[in-house]
C-alpha cells in the first residue's frame, strides 16, 4: 500500500449525512474524498425506498424546527444546482388523539415557532382529503410545509454536485481503518492510505463499528416498508388529495406514509423493528405477515389502505440514540474527527443542512444552530 495525495478532509459514508458534507465541502474549496464501503445508490442502509418525510411542525422536539427550515432552502438550493426534482411539498398530517403525544407536541411546535397550521376534526379531514376517514376520537393536524424526499435522487444530486466542484467520491472502497496522523488522519482502505486534515465519520448503521473505542450506545433496528396498492383508479391517493401522515395508534407509537408514487403507496409502522448488535446482521427478507400490525394502526385512519395488497416490500434500518436525538460532535480524544450519525429514523430530512452544519464546524468551528443536544458525551 503507498500514501496517497493529502486531502482537507476525508468522508467515511456516503449516505444522506455523508453525500451532503461532501458537497458542502466541496462548494468551499476544500480537496475531499468520501469513501463508501457499498456500490453507489445500494439499499442495505438508510438512504433508499423511494421517499422520506420532511415536516415543519417537529413533534419531537421544537429545537428541530430551525434546522428543518434551513433543510428546506438548502433542498431548494440542491434542485436549483442539480436540475433534479428533489422535494415536493402536499402538505401532512400529524393525527392522534386531542391529549396524545402527536398531537400535543406538534401545536407545541407551531406555537414555539409561530408555524402555520390548521387543527381538523374527523369530518374537516374527510372533506379535505377522502382517503382519510378518522376515528370519531382523533383529529388532526395540518402542516401545509410538509411533504416528501426522493432520497436516491437526493444522494444523487448531492454526490454529482461535489463531484462537479472536485471532490472525489468513491464507492465498494471500505474503510479498514482510520487513525491519527500528528494533527491529520490516516484511512486504510483496499486500495491504500488516504491521509487528511480532517475526518468524518457518517457511517450510518455502521458508525459504533468504526468508533469501536467510544463504545456508543447506539442500537440497529430493523424497519420494514410496504407499498400497497388499494385501487389504481383510485384519485383519492395521489398527491394532490393525499398528504403524508403520522398517525399515533397507541401512546406513543406511530405509523407513517406517503401519496401514490410509481411504486405504489407507502406506509410502515415506525420503531417497532427486531434490534440487532451490528447491521450485517440484519434480516433482509420480509415475510407477508409483518403486514399485520401496520394494517391494524392504518384502520382508524385509513381503513381502505389496510386492507388493500401488497405490491411491493423491502427492508431500511435505524440506528438509534437512547434519547433517539442525533450525534454531532467532535470525537473526544481526536478534535480533527468528526462523528455524525444515530438520526434514529427521523434524519433524512435534515440531511442537506447537516451537510452545511458539519462544514461549518469542520472550516469555523462552530455553527448557527444549537448543537448542544446532540453531543456525544451526553450518556
Amino acid at each position: 500500500m503507498t500514501d496517497q495525495q493529502r486531502y482537507n478532509a476525508i468522508v467515511l459514508g456516503l449516505g444522506a449525512m455523508g453525500s451532503a458534507t461532501l458537497c458542502q465541502l466541496a462548494l468551499r474549496g476544500w480537496r475531499v474524498l468520501g469513501l463508501e464501503q457499498f456500490s453507489e445508490g445500494h439499499s442495505l442502509g438508510s438512504s433508499h425506498g423511494d421517499s422520506r418525510i420532511i415536516r415543519e411542525t417537529y413533534f419531537e422536539r421544537p429545537l428541530y424546527v430551525p434546522l428543518v427550515r434551513r433543510a428546506h432552502e438548502l433542498w431548494r438550493e440542491l434542485e436549483e444546482r442539480s436540475g433534479a426534482a428533489l422535494m415536493t411539498i402536499n402538505g401532512g398530517l400529524m393525527i392522534g388523539p386531542p391529549d396524545g403525544v402527536v398531537v400535543t407536541r406538534t401545536l407545541r411546535s407551531a406555537a414555539e415557532h409561530h408555524l402555520p397550521h390548521e387543527l381538523l376534526t374527523p369530518a374537516a379531514t374527510r372533506e379535505r382529503f377522502p382517503a382519510f376517514r378518522l376515528a370519531d376520537d382523533l383529529v388532526a393536524v395540518l402542516d401545509p410545509r410538509a411533504g416528501y424526499l426522493d432520497p436516491e435522487g437526493c444522494n444523487k444530486a448531492h454526490i454529482d454536485v461535489a463531484r462537479e466542484a472536485g471532490a472525489e467520491a468513491r464507492f465498494d472502497e471500505p474503510a479498514h481503518a482510520w487513525m491519527p496522523d500528528g494533527e491529520g488522519v490516516r484511512v486504510t482502505t483496499p486500495t491504500g492510505n488516504h491521509l487528511a486534515d480532517r475526518l468524518v465519520v457518517a457511517g450510518g448503521a455502521w458508525t459504533a463499528e468504526l468508533l469501536r473505542e467510544l463504545q456508543l450506545p447506539l442500537i440497529v433496528e430493523r424497519q420494514s416498508v410496504f407499498w400497497l396498492e388499494p385501487d389504481v383508479e383510485a384519485e383519492q391517493y395521489n398527491r394532490a388529495q393525499f398528504p403524508i401522515y403520522a398517525h399515533e395508534y397507541k401512546p406513543g407509537s406511530i405509523c407513517y406514509g406517503f401519496p401514490r408514487l410509481p411504486r405504489g403507496v407507502k406506509a410502515s409502522v415506525m420503531h417497532d423493528g427486531e434490534t440487532y448488535e451490528h447491521p450485517d446482521r440484519v434480516r433482509r427478507t420480509i415475510d407477508e405477515s409483518e403486514a399485520g400490525p401496520l394494517r391494524d394502526a392504518l384502520r382508524p385512519v385509513l381503513p381502505g389502505l389496510a386492507e388493500a395488497a401488497i405490491r411491493e416490500s423491502g427492508v431500511c434500518i435505524f440506528t438509534n440514540t437512547p434519547d433517539r436525538d442525533f450525534i454531532v460532535d467532535f470525537h473526544p480524544d481526536y478534535p480533527q474527527v468528526l462523528v455524525s450519525s444515530a438520526c434514529s429514523g427521523h434524519g433524512f430530512k435534515f440531511a442537506s443542512a447537516l451537510g452545511e452544519v458539519h462544514a461549518d464546524l469542520l472550516t469555523t468551528g462552530s455553527s448557527r444552530f444549537d448543537l448542544s443536544a446532540f453531543r456525544i458525551d451526553r450518556w
